[in-house]
């Protein structure tokens, strides 16, 4: 007897499917499932949600804008943003998307960004890939933070600048260090020696951090010339993870560029400093000779994290480093362009004249103090004007954790970015006038401040930067004493300085300025 045996419906379909795959079958289904990626990529990077609701510089099939932002100059970088900003194409919204990083909404709206940074503040964070591209810098520190980790730090922080004895002790380091920055510039003076004014500032708020955040300075305005190792890898570190930010193959880059071994070392040389620091510190505790309780090292050793528990060494350390971070570079840089703005040669005489006249009659050849600097509103307003037009952090980055919508209805999808220009936005003569460009300092002394939302070089909402007071403080400080003593002058004074692309805004080759004694008369 003969035994028949039916086929089960899975070999049935299987045999089926091997007729209708054949080589060339197979070949037809890749293909138009390739070209069915390309039309649905045709202008974004590959995995990201179009949004033809959003208008935009047109990207390339699956790799979005990432050529145009890899292949243009990096010193035109923001340019390109306010020129965006200023196209009747786009306006204060467009957007962009990049493989790796995904798609970014660019504002310039201040009601928009009121919302992201302010009224929805929880629904946006820093994000994943920001604090691993900028781990080697700010570990987890401030300023990569998100959450309740972000939170109890800025609640410490909050608390450690606003203590009033180290607010006034600030004030007395300023004025010290500015001292060595007076004796180098007179020699400079005597000889007629051209200086880097941008490279004496790095010097100054580097030794004054130092004096600060741990009770010692580096000694840099002894030897000017002198190259500090620490400085140095820390510029470079800043200079090489911004470029990271928007690159997706950074990693590639780096191995094949050899910076990687760069930044390798530099992080090494920064984190080793740190924690020299840290542990000469302890040591100092342990043996009872601590010098000074109001710097910042120990105000955070004697802080508690979260769990109630002393920080640890790597906490201590990425703290310094942040610190380091905001003390030094932006203020330094701030003061760079607010000389070079204030010297340039289509700035108005009288700015100079306006500003002399108000640090000699305040000071009368006197010391600032805590209490003279809240009187010069004229030296405040340059500086401001200074920020509005050269922000030290020029552009910025969260990340949309929830599904949302921004006011006049445009949706911003969770796994989102929104990004923000402050220097575009600066620019903009929607917001500013027709003399957006210009340097006026009287638009700050007009009794009514711009809102947090239109000037957000300090930031906005609960992120504001808790070191305002402190860099204005020194900020006016310096100004002060070396406009007592000094006249300055750009040896281009037609010639914008270009900016390093960075996590802040150097300028890439410094400020060359001729120094002279100040007369009477001038």
């Amino acid at each position: 007897m003969t035994t028949v045996t039916t086929p089960s419906a899975a070999s049935v379909l299987g045999r089926v499917l091997a007729r209708i795959l054949t080589r060339s079958n197979a070949s037809k289904a890749i293909g138009a499932y390739i070209l069915y990626i390309l039309i649905k990529y045709r202008n974004t990077a590959y995995g990201v949600r179009p949004r033809p609701d959003l208008k935009g510089p047109k990207g390339y099939p699956l790799l979005g804008n990432v050529i145009e932002m890899i292949t243009r100059p990096k010193t035109s970088r923001y340019e390109v943003q306010e020129d965006n900003h200023r196209s009747p194409e786009y306006g204060p919204v467009y957007t962009v998307t990049i493989p790796g990083l995904g798609r970014i909404i660019n504002l310039a709206d201040p009601e928009k960004l009121d919302h992201v940074l302010r009224v929805n503040f929880w629904a946006y964070e820093k994000g994943s890939h920001l604090r691993n591209t900028l781990a080697p810098m700010v570990g987890e520190g401030i300023f990569g933070a998100d959450g309740e980790h972000w939170r109890w730090q800025r609640k410490l922080s909050s608390h450690i600048f606003n203590v009033n004895a180290f607010r006034s002790y600030t004030s007395d380091v300023f004025c010290q260090e500015a001292k060595f920055v007076i004796d180098y510039l007179s020699e400079a003076a005597d000889s007629g020696k051209i200086v880097d004014l941008q490279n004496i500032f790095y010097l100054f708020t580097l030794d004054s951090f130092g004096e600060i955040a741990f009770g010692q300075t580096f000694g840099c305005l002894k030897n000017p010339e002198q190259e500090i190792e620490f400085a140095a890898a820390f510029d470079r570190l800043n200079n090489a993870l911004s470029e990271r930010i928007v690159s997706p193959i950074w990693k590639i880059r780096d191995w094949w560029t050899g910076m990687a071994e760069v930044v390798r070392r530099d992080t090494k040389t920064v984190h080793d400093f740190a924690y020299g620091v840290i542990k000469q510190r302890r040591q100092e505790i342990a043996e009872g000779r601590v010098r000074n309780h109001n710097d910042l090292m120990q105000l955070f050793m004697d802080a508690r994290d979260e769990n109630d528990k002393p920080l640890s060494d790597e906490m201590l350390k990425d703290e310094l480093i942040n610190m380091i971070l905001a003390g030094r570079d932006t203020t330094a840089q701030a003061l760079s362009w607010m000389f070079y703005a204030m010297h340039r040669s289509d700035t108005s005489p009288e700015i100079l004249f306006q500003l002399t006249e108000e640090i000699d009659s305040i000071l009368e050849g006197k010391l600032p103090t805590y209490e003279s600097i809240k009187q010069q509103k004229y030296v405040e307003a340059c500086f401001l004007e200074t920020l509005r037009l050269y922000p030290s952090v020029p552009q910025n980055l969260k990340r949309c954790v929830q599904d949302d919508v921004l006011p006049g209805g445009v949706p911003v999808y969770k796994g989102e970015n929104i990004g923000w220009c402050s220097w575009a936005m600066g620019r903009m003569e929607y917001l500013w006038g027709d003399d957006a460009k210009q340097f006026k300092p009287e638009r700050w002394l007009t009794g009514e401040r711009p809102s947090s939302a239109k000037f957000v070089s300090f930031h906005l909402g609960p992120r504001t930067c808790l070191g305002k007071s402190f860099a204005q403080l020194e900020a006016i400080t310096i100004t002060s004493m070396l406009m007592q003593k000094f006249a300055f002058e750009l040896v281009e004074p037609d010639v914008e300085p270009r900016y390093l692309p960075a996590l802040t805004l150097p300028m890439q080759t410094g400020l060359p300025m001729r120094v002279k004694h100040r007369t009477k008369n001038e």
